[in-house]
């Protein structure tokens, strides 16, 4: 095998059986070149800062530090950092967050090897990647961040808790147009509830609380 021009590889990722396996799968790609495996968010951010991958797989659910909060770290300590989110779960929010943390792609650990492997290239060659599956959901939640100026006070005022009547009273509108407002936030959030509506704004960043 010629490594020298493989690209290097760190592995980050709780379960050792995963790393394991997907140490062997790169290690059969005369492409790629493994420098080393993590176990820890902490221990992916220190590999990166001493051996300086091409590429990191990181999983989200790490003991210590949390997977989305080591990705930031390591964008903000090593810009254009190639960093690729391998997830057990296949849900929009935590893919949103990651890709917002600096990561480059977000692929199911479930995904085919082909698959993987067109990711893998995709982001070496500096561009982003996204399953199609997820790139459908997460062009879903645009919507959400569609809100009118009103829509955004009302549900400034619906995360804290409030009624309809006390928004109502605090906007200084009808309760029927804080009921047809709340009813279109909750479908553009893509929500069933209240509760629902305040967790995902939070998430998102549509409101913050003090």
């Amino acid at each position: 095998m010629n490594t020298h021009n493989a690209a290097s590889i760190v592995i980050a990722d709780v379960h050792p059986l995963i790393r394991a396996g997907m140490a062997s799968l790169i290690e059969k790609q005369d492409a790629f070149r493994l420098l080393g495996q993590a176990a820890s968010g902490q221990q992916a951010m220190e590999m990166c800062d001493l051996l300086q991958p091409d590429l990191l797989l990181m999983d989200l659910n790490m003991p210590d530090c949390d997977g989305i909060e080591a990705i930031g770290r390591i964008s903000a300590r090593h810009p254009g950092a190639k960093i690729i989110i391998l997830s057990g779960h296949e849900g929009e929010d935590e893919a949103d967050r990651g890709m917002r943390a600096g990561a480059s792609a977000y692929m199911a650990k479930s995904a085919p090897l082909d698959d993987l492997m067109a990711c893998i290239h995709t982001v070496l060659s500096g561009k982003k990647y996204m399953m199609p599956e997820m790139a459908i959901k997460l062009a879903s939640r645009i919507h959400g961040n569609q809100l009118t100026p009103r829509e955004r006070d009302i549900l400034g005022h619906l995360a804290t808790g409030m009624s309809n009547k006390v928004i109502a009273r605090a906007a200084g509108i009808g309760v029927g147009t804080v009921k047809f407002h709340v009813k279109s936030i909750m479908s553009k959030l893509n929500v069933c509830t209240r509760t629902e509506a305040a967790m995902v704004a939070a998430r998102r960043g549509l409101v913050h609380f003090s």
